[in-house]
Parts: C-alpha cells; structure tokens; sequence
C-alpha cells in the first residue's frame, strides 16, 4: 500500500526507509572509542594558531599560511532561527526570482498564493526548489542556468490528499517543476529581474530530448522500445549541484535519480539489473514510490522498461548560448548520485572535472581528458574521450587516483561508465561521508571536497558487523572520515603531486571538521578553526570567488538544540583558505537549505539560492499565508563595491 508521504522524505531518508541495514549503536561507546583514536588522529585534526595545518610536512612546497591580516570584507553575524534572511550591515539582498514566477509573458499571473501553478503553465515558469547554478555572458546579455533539484507535492499540490499525483497532468506538471531553468536576467531600476520572453529562457526537465555520447552510448543495457538505439533520451533528473566548462556550457548534475522509478509488478530481474538496482536504490517492490511517476507514465515503470533507470544518474551538458543545441548526457564521467562538476586544467592542457557521489559510504571521481583544452578550439572530445579515476585516501595523508579501465575493475569500458560505483569497488576506492559539493581554488593547485555526514559510519549490526553501504563495504572509521556516526560533516582538501591536477597521486588533510565545541570536549567539537561564533554542521554547497574566499553553504540540522545547540538555521559561511578562519556570512529562514552560488559579470552581485523554506510549512519570501516558495536571491553591498 503507498505511502502517500513517501514524497515529503528527504532523499537520505527515502533510502533509509526501503535500503535499510538495521543496526544498534550506543553514542556514549561511540565518544569513547573516538577519544582512545585521538594517538592517530592527531595527525588529521593537529590545526596549529587558527591554520589549517596538518602537522605531516605535506604543505612543504604549496601555498605558504598566512599569518597576516584577514582578508574578509564583512564582520561576521549571528546566528538565527527566524523566516527570514539576514546578512551582514553594509549588504543587502533581494528577491530576484521564485518558483512559479513567469518565463514567458503568457505565465504572467500563473502562480497562485493558495495553490501554486496549474499543469497547463507548469512548463512556463520559473521551477522548484533552486540548486546549482551559473551565469554566462552571452553576447553582453547575463544569462543564468539554474537547477531546480525536485518537487514538494505538499505545496504543489496542497489540495489533494495526502498531495498525491492522481493524474498523468500532475506528473507532467511535477516533471516541468524539476530540470534546469535558462533564463536572461537583467538590472534596473528594481533591481535584478527576469526577462521575460528573452530568446535565452527555456525550460529543460523530465521530458526534454538528449543525446546520450560516451562509451555507454548505444550498449543494450540503454536500450529501450522507445529508444532501441540507446543514444536518444529524454529528461534530466534530481539536479542538484552544478558547474561549467571553460568553453562557456553549463554541466547539470543528476543526483538522486532512483527515486523516480518504480515498478507496478514484481518480476524475476536478471542479474546485471539487480545487482544495478540495489546498488543505486531503485525500487523493486511495488508501491508508490516517491512520485508515484510509474503509476502514470509507464517510462518510468521497471517492469516495462527495465533499462530506463540506466539512463539517468550522468552529467548533462548544456548551451545556454543555443536553445536549440540538444543537451548531452555525458556517459564518460560515469553514472552516479552526481553532487557537483569542477574542472580544472592539467598542466600539459587536458581537462579535468572532479565529481562527488552523494550517498553514504561512496567515493569521489576525478575525469581526465585525452585531449588538452585549447581555447577557441575542438572541445567534442574533452568529455566524452579521456580517463574516470577514483579516490583512494591513505592514513598517511597521501592518496591516488586509481584508474578505472577493463584492465583494473574486470568490466568494459561501457559498464564502467554505467555501474561506475562497482567498478569503484573494484579497486577499493575509499568510502567517504557523502561527498557533496567540490570546489578547485583558483589562487592554489588545491581542490576541496564537503563531505557532509555519515550517520552510518561505524555503526554496528545486530550481527556484530559494521553497516556497510550500498555495495556491502563495511563503512569503518578512516583517516579522512575519522568520526562514527558524523553528524557534522568535513571539508577535506588536496594537493596534487607536482602541483598538477592531472597527477594520479595527492596529500590530503582537513580543513576543517565541523562541530560544537560548546556541547562536546572531543572530536565532536570539531576542528581548532571552529568556535561559538561559527558553528554549522552539514556542509553541502561550495564555490570560491575571484577574491580567494570560498564560500561554504549547508544543509543540516537547524533544530538548535543538543548536538546542535547554537548553530540556528541553515547558512552560508565564507572561509580563508590560508588561515583557516570561518566566518558567517548569511542565513536563510527556518527549515531551508542554502544552496547554489555565482556572480554576476561584473562581480558587484551575488546570486544565491533558498531550497525548501520552511520544509514545505513555512511561507517565505511572500508571506502573508502564500504557500513557500524557493527562490534565488540577489546580494549586493550598499557602496556598490565588489561582492565576489
């Protein structure tokens, strides 16, 4: 029988609920065993006079930390726990864009307070729930591409019971809430706002067309009726972070894609697909789901089409210059619960994106064109021709990146690109605390990753095991994720061989842990670099800006109580990577997420997004008993100075 509340759960907890590993834990024996470690963490968490210094010898030959004056350009504030957003004296912010607001002039009006969108200009206005995003300038004109991660039937559809789809029209409209939006924005006199009916605005969602490249391109595991040639796909799913070429596309993230599928009968999968589904959560039983998309649209129904789900978990690219370019579901860079994509660029020119897979007990990826970028030259191949590594972290803080080919995982080139998290087992890739965001410094040869919890790390079953993840590797205790049951999160960083971002080896530390130094006198406390002025937990999103700063956003508890006294809603903080100093710098209204950065042009603006205010009860930003709405927020300093 579905549970017609399936869809309110986060993701996490979406899984939780149909993967489960059932397990005891007593927290007290938990510290305890964490204090006895504290010999051989040292090494990890050793921050020396407010820097983020790891006390190995591996900063010898990177960027020297600074002892001098900060470099913040704002005083930072307090926390909150109220439905607004607050920054610091000297900035203001803005509402430049909200779910249901217009694209196209014939949307105008189309959002109402009481019951938000209908179906029919549902394709029409501005999505859901606001992720990753970044801005292009395209011929002089500001052009945004932003993601909108997923739907909240409770304000989607407020009337319906239990906000349950009851027709093939409510899913189409969820469908078109979800996706990436394009869209010019401009100016004026009130500010930044969308411009309607630019040529630049459209809609990509659940049934867009795509072209699938890379080495799964055509394989039969892709194949459908709809499709028999396995190049040819429609829709991008659950697109949470994001990143950008230095050609000037938009990538666009697919993360948790499993929850879209179902299965309205049970049948006997072959092997290949149940060991696929259970290692990427799709549902085999059948129920609801969380959409219940399978109840209405059989695309999205496993028992019919058994190799849909192989077609969604890939980065897409995106032209926001040409809305008629077709989108590409880069299959090359593997397929997984997709967080981010940060590229940088190897010092003999190849291009190189790094990626986190967000799910517990998973692994960070590194892609490594063949061919070197040339500015203004052929880029067809730099995302579909080259070599997926994995992350391999060692206790002695150094690390590799272990390729993943035929020749070391046992598998083809086309399953690696299809059950990249097996082949990642298939080398002994490190299991991580949910590797979220990652962001590469433009000042340094440095990359940094959030990992941003793990509550299943080092639980024990009640057979005396420890909880493993998805592919049944026990999730101990490791150097880079030194905490059972992380409620807090880290931000771990590392510096490639060389300087050389096309190295296979690294030295990895932390740069900071998250924690409450005021309720806990061990490793919970976090870091040196934490304090009572900066508590957080969960840090999700990241970006630096052109100044060196990088910008820290989460998504974690904002209950402010016990483990999390002091720490008020969700926010978004600015870090020094030199010194390792943390400061807030905005906070979003209760029950939000913050999430997804970038600037305008000319870096006198900061756009950032609020996800879920009020955890679908809340009423920001219009207020006055409208139904939440997320939205993309424009930040500037009053003096008109430079923001990012």
């Amino acid at each position: 029988m579905k549970d017609h509340q399936d869809h309110n759960l986060s993701a996490d907890d979406w899984d939780e609920k149909y993967f489960p590993r059932t397990a005891r834990q007593d927290f007290d024996d938990v510290v305890d065993r964490a204090i006895s470690r504290r010999g051989f963490l040292g090494g990890v968490l050793a921050f020396g006079s407010g820097a983020a210094v790891m006390g190995t010898g591996m900063l010898k030959g990177t960027t020297a930390m600074a002892q001098g004056a900060s470099t913040f350009p704002f005083e930072a504030i307090g926390i909150a726990t109220d439905d607004t957003v607050h920054v610091p004296e000297g900035y203001t912010w803005k509402v430049m864009v909200r779910w249901g607001d217009p694209l196209f002039s014939e949307a105008n009006g189309a959002f109402d307070p009481a019951t938000g969108v209908s179906p029919e200009m549902s394709d029409k206005v501005f999505g859901e729930n606001t992720d990753g995003m970044e801005l292009f300038n395209v011929d002089g004109r500001e052009v945004i591409a932003i993601n909108s991660e997923y739907v909240n039937p409770k304000v989607n559809l407020p009337n319906n019971a239990g906000n349950a789809a009851t027709s093939l029209d409510e899913i189409r409209m969820f469908q078109h809430f979800q996706g990436v939006n394009v869209l010019e924005i401009a100016e004026g006199e009130n500010g930044w706002e969308v411009v309607v009916d630019s040529p630049y605005n459209r809609k990509i969602h659940h049934n867009t067309p795509m072209t699938i490249d890379g080495p799964a391109a055509g394989h039969d595991l892709l194949k459908t009726a709809a499709d028999p040639t396995g190049t040819q796909s429609l829709g991008t799913f659950n697109n949470c972070g994001s990143g950008r070429t230095p050609w000037g596309t938009y990538l666009t993230c697919e993360e948790n894609f499993n929850g879209y599928f179902g299965t309205t009968a049970e049948r006997n999968w072959d092997d290949v697909q149940a060991a696929g589904y259970q290692r990427y959560g799709v549902r085999t039983k059948v129920d609801g789901g969380r959409y219940n998309y399978h109840g209405f649209d059989e695309r999205f129904d496993i028992s019919k089409n058994p190799n849909e789900p192989h077609r969604a978990g890939y980065i897409v690219e995106i032209d926001p210059a040409n809305p008629d370019r077709t989108p590409v579901k880069h299959t090359a860079l593997g397929r997984f619960k997709h967080e981010n994509a940060a590229y940088a660029i190897a010092r003999d020119g190849r291009l190189v994106v790094y990626m986190g897979d967000d799910e517990r007990g998973e692994y960070m990826y590194k892609w490594v064109s063949n061919d070197p970028y040339v500015e203004g030259g052929d880029t067809s191949t730099l995302l579909s021709e080259g070599t997926l590594f994995v992350a391999v972290f060692n206790d002695d803080q150094s690390g590799e990146w272990k390729a993943l080919l035929p020749e070391t995982t046992g598998m083809t080139q086309a399953e690696i690109s299809i059950f990249t998290r097996m082949a990642g087992s298939a080398v002994n890739a490190t299991t991580m605390d949910r590797p979220e965001w990652i962001a590469v410094n433009p000042a340094a040869a440095e990359g940094y990753c959030c990992l941003t919890n793990n509550s299943r790390r080092g639980v024990i079953n009640d057979d005396g095991t420890v909880r493993t993840n998805a592919g049944a590797e026990p999730m101990t205790v490791n150097a880079p994720n030194p905490r059972e049951v992380n409620r807090y999160g880290q931000i771990i960083r590392w510096r490639p061989a060389g300087g050389d971002h096309g190295a296979t080896g690294f030295a990895w530390d932390l740069y900071v842990m998250a924690g409450n130094p005021t309720v806990h006198g061990d490793i919970y406390g976090g870091s040196a670099n934490m304090n009572a002025g900066n508590l957080f937990n969960s840090p999700d999103g990241m970006m630096f800006d052109t100044a060196g700063l990088m910008w820290i956003q989460t998504d974690g508890n904002d209950g402010n109580e016990g483990d999390f006294a002091g720490m008020g809603n969700n926010q978004m903080l600015a870090g020094d990577p030199m010194t390792g100093e943390i400061r807030r710098f905005l906070t979003g209204p209760k029950g939000c997420e913050i999430t997804g950065i970038t600037w305008s042009s000319d870096k006198r603006t900061m756009f950032v997004g609020v996800q879920h205010p009020g955890d679908d009860d809340g009423t920001w930003p219009d207020h006055n008993g409208s139904l939440a709405r997320s939205s993309v927020i424009a930040i500037k300093r009053d003096d008109g100075g430079l923001i990012g």
